[in-house]
């Protein structure tokens, strides 16, 4: 059946994912960590036996939850069928109530928070609320939405129009830049993501990319580190959440650019507004805002 405007409000079935030191350092390798950055020092995410150094968790290890979190059905299965070549990942958005402890398992659920019309296509957003297992309480929260083409046109609501997060139109005040690899998606989607458009070329072919692009969440991964390391000194307990929108796919070996405004026009104390530019200048992750303490 067509998407189902009524499935706002839908929920899914509890879902369970646990992990451990290992995928942990796997993925922080796979947004690009290493033995320091432009800022300060990484090795409390990517290794656990260096002297003097115990091992942290980059916040944004919690989006893999939506990959690998597995048991009830989730609450896109309320929406109806759809092509899923055709769906595109639109805005991510985390919430943090705690750092993320290096071995734990959580239970989380999740909500169609929202349908919008877009006449060529169907905007579906939703919001997850995951809870550490160990004690019952919060951990992180996370939103999402995906755009999916053809599956408009069913007189629907279209949606917020107002952009979040818009960027001053001043230089920014901080700016991180990262180099990627070559071979970063291969690396990245060993941490869960398997979609062969990253990995095989007769996929990328079909989608009318020159090669295999990047996963729009190792993006948001880096784009995360940049924040962390710029306003939180690489302290996880001061990132308190970070939310963008992919605008553009990013090709593995481009170098990634944060930058970031702060100050009354962005917020204020403890916010932030940012955007994440590729190799040539263009914005690959918009309307990106964070706080932090």
């Amino acid at each position: 059946m067509p998407i189902n405007p009524d499935a706002v409000g839908a929920k899914g079935e509890p879902r369970h994912w646990a992990w451990d030191s290992k995928d942990a350092l796997l993925y922080a390798l796979g947004v690009g960590a290493g033995v320091s950055d432009p800022v300060g020092g990484e090795l409390q995410f990517t290794t656990e036996n260096t002297a003097g150094v115990e091992q942290q968790v980059l916040p944004t290890f919690c989006v893999l939850s939506g990959f690998n979190a597995r048991g009830g059905k989730s609450a896109m299965a309320n929406v109806g069928s759809f092509d899923p070549r055709m769906l595109v990942h639109g805005e991510q958005g985390i919430v943090l109530h705690r750092p993320l402890p290096v071995e734990g398992a959580i239970s989380m659920v999740d909500e169609v928070t929202g349908i919008y019309d877009k006449g060529k296509g169907a905007v579906i957003a939703t919001k997850s609320t995951a809870t550490l297992e160990e004690d019952g309480q919060p951990l992180f929260d996370m939103t999402s939405s995906v755009f999916i083409t053809g599956e408009g046109g069913f007189g629907g609501d279209r949606g917020p129009s107002a952009k979040a997060n818009v960027a001053p139109e001043r230089d920014p005040d901080q700016s991180v830049t990262y180099q990627t690899r070559d071979d970063q998606a291969l690396l990245y989607r060993l941490s869960g993501d398997r979609n062969p458009l990253h990995s095989d070329k007769q996929f990328s072919d079909v989608g009318g990319f020159p090669k295999p692009i990047l996963h729009g969440l190792c993006t948001y991964g880096f784009s995360g580190r940049g924040l962390l390391s710029a306003l939180c000194d690489n302290d996880p307990a001061r990132f308190q959440g970070m939310e963008g929108r992919f605008s553009s796919p990013v090709m593995p070996g481009e170098a990634l650019t944060i930058n970031i405004w702060t100050g009354d026009d962005a917020g204020g104390a403890g916010k932030a507004i940012f955007q994440t530019v590729g190799g040539d200048g263009r914005v690959v992750i918009n309307n990106g805002g964070c706080t932090f303490s």
